[in-house]
Formats: C-alpha cells, structure tokens, sequence
C-alpha cells in the first residue's frame, strides 16, 4: 500500500538575484515531497504560492496532516488548491508511473515522449542598463524569447534597453499586478512599438473588470487572477492564462484548466514558479501543446538536481528525474 514516506523543505540557492515588482529573492524554499510502497517510489516538488500567504514548513506541514486514501481523485477532492497539494500529487503521478511501468507522457495522453521546447528566459526587474547587460547575456546563450519583469514605473525605457540589447529577441512582459493606476491602453500600445507580443497580469487580483472595456493593441494574460478551473468565468479582457502547477495545485487539475482553457478560447502559457527540475518536469508535459513556455524556474538557480532539465539554444531539454 502506498504511503506519504516523507515532505521535508530544502533550500536552493538563486543564480544572483530574481527581482520583480514584489521584491528580491536570494533562495528558494521548495517542499520534496515523497509517497512509495516499500517498492516503488515517487516523488513531487511544489514552492509555495508566497503572495497568497503559503510557506513552505506550512505545505509541508499540511502534507504531513494528510490522512485520506492516497489516489490522485481523493488528493484532489480532499486539499485545497496550493504547493501542498502539486508536491503530493505530482509525488502520485510519479508513484504511478513507476509501478505500471507507463511514464506520465503516455498516461497523460501525448503521442510521443516530450520533446524540446524553447523557453523563455526571465530578464529580472532592474535600472535599464542591467537589464539591457541581461538581456544580451541571455540572447548570447541562445534564448530567443524574454520575460521581462516590469513595475509599472518607466517600463517603456526599461523595454527600449532590453530591445536593445536583443534587437531579434521575442518579448514578453510581467507587470506583476503594477500597473492598476497607468493608462493600461497607452502603456501596451507603447509596449507594442517596442516588439512585445505580451503582457502579463496588468491588473490586480480581484480587479480583472478593469480590463473589460480596454481596447488593447496586444493580448493581455491572467496570472495570479487565475489559479484553477473555477477562475475561467471571471476574466474578462483576458485573452490567454498561465498555467502553474503551484496555483493549481498539482499537473492533474493543471491538465483538466488546460482542456477548459481551450474549450474557451484562451491561449495558454505554462509557467512555473522558482525551484529545481524535479518541480518544473510535470510542466514540461503540457508544455507540449502551449502557446508560450516560461520554465526557466530552475535555470534561475545556482545549482540543480542531478539529471535535470538541460538548455541548449534556449530550448529546454526533457530530464530524467521525474516520470
């Protein structure tokens, strides 16, 4: 019988700083969960969702709480949404996995197994010089898409100097909920005559009707304004959504948001939040069929876990440690 062996923190080191709107992240704290059965084992990694309050000790707490049947049906009716739940999920899909003898790419219904998929790489919030110095440090390495942190103060310099410094780059931006007192039409219609192709959560939560009459020049996505399947109803202006397996709360209600996103309408992005391999390989998967990749949270670190996932050219390469 498959039982919960363990959920403990562990503490990884960021490459250098991550900066948004929000503040500097030096470390990532990540919750490992592990489940097995004396035979088999699987494991799932999950970061907490910090701007909703989560920590990780509190996940990996309320993991440890866990004393429901261990099947992915009864997880997902019996935990909220949240990092808890993805760790003791995705721990499940791997568990699985192992003991059939079926990876997850099968079982989640792809074709073939996953195959590289470009990326985009985060160009942190920073003065202008910097992030023009990233942003040609990343295009150097072969990343052909950017996410640029923004803070709804001199965006439009701070993208002038990432086009600069990758004149041939895609581009796309996060303005992390900044921008609810801009002229939001002007500011992506500015955004626009620099190359981005889009922006991310303009807005805060909870006020997504902001959007509803803007007429934009490029399409905007909903991030923390959509966590779940039950949030699809309520964005309007929307016209794509990020995915993260945190805020869902695991790849299996990650997976059914996907199918309902698109049965809308929506365009897809897949992100993730800072963490190892291990918590970025379920996303992989439905990174097969989106329409913007942002799974760079591990190569944002200092270091990895062993047989993670590789860039070469800015294509992410599939790993070997989950699945």
């Amino acid at each position: 019988m498959v039982e919960i062996l363990s959920a403990k923190v562990e503490r990884w080191p960021v490459d250098g700083a991550f900066i948004i709107s929000r503040g500097a992240k030096t470390h990532v704290d990540v919750v490992l969960c592990t489940v097995g059965d004396g035979t088999h084992v699987g494991r799932g990694e999950a970061t907490a969702i910090y701007y909703e309050g989560e920590t990780a000790e509190d996940c990996a707490a309320l993991i440890g709480r866990y004393r429901g049947p261990l099947d992915r049906a009864s997880v997902n009716a019996r935990m909220d949404r949240g990092a808890a739940r993805n760790a003791l999920d995705c721990a499940l899909w791997d568990y699985e996995a192992k003991r059939t003898g079926v990876p997850v790419w099968q079982r989640v219904g792809l074709t073939a197994p996953p195959a590289p998929v470009p990326t985009a790489f985060t160009i942190s919030l920073n003065d202008p010089a910097q992030m023009e110095r990233d942003a040609r440090a990343a295009a150097a390495r072969g990343f052909g898409l950017l996410k640029c942190k923004l803070t709804g103060q001199a965006d439009g310099d701070r993208i002038a100097a990432v086009r600069r410094g990758a004149p041939d780059a895609r581009l796309i931006v996060d303005a992390n909920e900044s921008w609810a007192t801009l002229d939001i039409a002007a500011e992506a219609k500015a955004l626009r005559a620099l190359g981005v192709e889009l922006v991310e959560q303009p807005i805060p939560h909870g006020r997504e009707d902001m959007l509803a009459d803007i007429a934009s020049a490029m399409p905007f996505c909903a991030d923390e304004s959509v966590h779940s399947r039950a949030d699809l109803d309520r964005l309007p202006g929307f016209a794509a959504i990020n995915i993260k397996l945190d805020k869902a709360g695991g790849l299996t209600e990650a997976l059914a948001l996907a199918e309902a996103a698109r049965a809308r309408g929506l365009r897809i992005m897949i992100g993730c939040m800072l963490g190892t391999s291990l918590g970025i390989a379920p996303a992989f998967l439905l990174a097969q069929q989106a329409d913007w990749v942002d799974l760079d949270g591990a190569l944002l670190l200092a270091r990895d876990r062993e047989g993670g996932l590789a860039v070469e050219q800015g294509m992410l390469q599939p790993g070997s440690l989950w699945g």
